[in-house]
């Protein structure tokens, strides 16, 4: 079973910048691809970027690309989304999770999320 802790998140003005933190621990971290989602009050989930397990490749959802960078460093079984030029619309609960390629788009690929970290972008 992996555990998984995000960090980072806070209070930020539109424009500003912030990076996530996600600790993960169990299984071998650097087995998966790992993904960032997000969920906006009211809201469904919803993917934000993810990485390939070797960091060779990353994948953005059309709403972050340019803004965020998603990266990861197996050796701290850590992944790291820096996201730039904060809109409001940003504003959500960011998750990680192991990150599993769909028809449309990617999910999570454990039932156990972790607790996330709020993100909250003022104009």
């Amino acid at each position: 079973q992996v555990q998984l802790v995000e960090s980072g998140g806070g209070l930020v003005q539109a424009g500003g910048s912030l990076r996530l933190s996600c600790a993960a621990s169990g299984r071998t971290f650097s087995n998966y691809a790992m993904g960032w989602f997000r969920q906006a009050p009211g809201k469904e989930r919803e993917f934000v970027a993810a990485i390939s397990w070797n960091g060779g490749s990353t994948y953005y959802a059309d709403s972050v690309k340019g803004r965020f960078t998603i990266s990861r460093d197996n050796a701290k079984s850590t992944v790291y989304l820096q996201m730039n030029s904060l809109k409001p619309e940003d504003t959500a609960v960011y998750y990680c999770n192991v990150a599993v390629k769909g028809v449309i788009t990617w999910y999570g690929g454990l039932d156990a999320w972790g607790q996330g970290t709020l993100v909250t972008v003022s104009s």
